[in-house]
């Protein structure tokens, strides 16, 4: 029953308009993959199969539904180097090694950490990505005729303008099934999808590796595969979370970590590359109505349908539409909020979203934006946490006696601001501190407690420290030294 229910949820809710939308993106993947293949220095062929065999395998595994997966530019763009100096076998192993590490990070459940991954950095990897895709369509627009231009902005005009009149078809299916049909019956002088390469014309086949199995190998692969397989991880766990906001559902993702690596294994073996999620084919994928596992399914099966059976017809597809609906994909990814409200957001959420942007864009790295992103949102947010310890003085009319209460976070950011907020003026007898209301953290933070209590019995007084929750006087118990001796610090010595 429970199998019947997720596959009606997953696969069966809404079947029209998932292989709707699974065909737009079909069509879109065509010119990307090509693209992809040429930037990893490779033959079409290997681009194209991968995407499929990607696709098709990533929607039974996968853990994020309407997500596109295939070969992408962030990818190729750390594979023409191997490819370069010692050739394709070689990416076929680094692919194999790729999904294999993915795996291992699935099995160990570690994609659930894309949480650290604040919003502010979300804002920049989006709008760095449709910046991105934007600026992909340019080599197609220089020095392009008119008629290419015109066609671009008839294709924008129907994608925006379409569905005003109807939802029922998707407008990017709608404006690249229109501009065919032009460019074919007019004979538009406009650069076509078969201009892009050769369209593979058989079906791939089971093919290992021919690398010899050596350390040198591994050597030469290793540092490749744990790139590729962070910058992809990295990647479609965004692109997850992206879609997880879209569609108000939620995803599993160590199992989209797991399934990442089983469709990068799967690739390879037939003849692909690695690959990960798409951000913008998933974006055109639940823009057009997809919300279920058959649209990626489907997305996969009508390419490897189009590049074999329909390779003469895709062929004719000018590229003018898949332009048009790229651009249009890099409008709607962009994340105009996060500049509208610029102004009104904190500064430090600001800060964050442009350093990741700017860093993406100059480097075309989404996995350094990201980490500088993370970064620095771990930083704001311990200045800000750190600036929250406090130490009040309770009133009492002895004079011997000095009593203290602490709350807040302590670790190594705010141990500091924790020892100046005491008075070690004049000679209490006796000083109280009490920590019921603080948390520590760090060695940092029992090494701040230690230099107070120090400090005090050096002056002579007794220092009695109260209220610890078990975890810090576990930490305590385990390194610190005031517990340990009554004697002011360096006594003895």
């Amino acid at each position: 029953m429970t199998f019947l229910t997720t596959l009606r949820r997953e696969w069966l809710a809404q079947p029209r308009a998932d292989l709707l939308s699974g065909t737009v993106v079909a069509l879109a993947l065509i010119p990307e993959a090509l693209a992809f293949s040429f930037i990893a220095g490779v033959d079409p062929a290997v681009g194209l199969y991968a995407s499929f065999v990607i696709a098709m395998t990533i929607a039974f595994v996968g853990g994020r539904p309407a997500m596109i997966s295939a070969a992408t530019g962030a990818m190729s763009l750390l594979m023409g180097g191997l490819v370069r100096d010692h050739g394709i076998e070689f990416l076929f192993a680094a692919s194999l090694l790729t999904g294999v590490i993915q795996v291992v990070i699935g099995v160990l459940r570690l994609g659930r950490y894309v949480k650290f991954v604040s919003r502010s950095v979300m804002s920049g990897f989006v709008n760095s990505l449709g910046i991105l895709v934007f600026l992909a369509q340019m080599p197609r627009l220089v020095g392009a005729n008119w008629q290419t231009f015109a066609m671009v902005a008839a294709g924008l005009a129907i994608i925006y303008l379409f569905p005003r009149l109807t939802k029922a078809v998707p407008s990017s299916l709608v404006a690249i099934l229109a501009l065919s049909a032009v460019a074919v019956a007019f004979k538009v002088d406009v650069r076509t999808v078969g201009d892009m390469g050769q369209l593979p014309t058989v079906l791939p086949t089971f093919h290992l590796p021919a690398v010899p199995l050596t350390w040198e190998t591994l050597r030469i692969i290793g540092p490749v595969s744990l790139t590729l397989a962070f910058v992809g991880l990295l990647e479609s766990l965004l692109t997850a979370n992206l879609l997880d906001d879209l569609t108000d559902t939620p995803s599993d993702k160590d199992r989209e970590t797991r399934g990442q690596g089983i469709a990068n294994i799967v690739s390879p073996l037939l003849g692909g590359m690695a690959g990960c999620a798409m951000i913008g084919q998933s974006i055109i994928n639940v823009k057009s109505g997809g919300r279920g596992r058959l649209s990626t399914f489907w997305a996969g099966l009508f390419l490897l349908i189009l590049i074999l059976l329909l390779r003469d017809w895709v062929a004719r597809i000018p590229m003018a539409a898949l332009v048009a609906v790229m651009i249009m994909v890099s409008f709607t990814t962009f994340d105009w909020n996060s500049v509208l409200k610029l102004r009104s957001t904190p500064i430090q959420s600001s800060v964050v979203t442009l350093a990741t942007t700017a860093t993406v864009l100059v480097t075309h790295n989404l996995a350094k934006g990201v980490v500088l992103g993370v970064l620095l949102s771990l930083l704001f947010f311990a200045r800000k946490v750190g600036k929250m310890v406090s130490v009040d003085a309770l009133p009492g009319d002895d004079e011997d006696l000095r009593r203290y209460a602490v709350r807040g976070q302590l670790f190594f950011v705010s141990a500091e601001l924790f020892v100046a907020s005491f008075e070690f003026h004049g000679h209490p007898r006796r000083v109280e501190i009490d920590m019921s209301g603080a948390q520590l953290w760090d060695l940092t933070a029992v090494a701040a407690v230690d230099k107070v209590v120090f400090r005090y019995r050096r002056q002579g007084a007794e220092v009695v420290v109260t209220g610890m929750n078990a975890a810090a006087a576990s930490l305590v118990d385990r390194v610190g030294r005031h517990d340990k001796t009554h004697l002011p610090e360096g006594a003895g010595h």
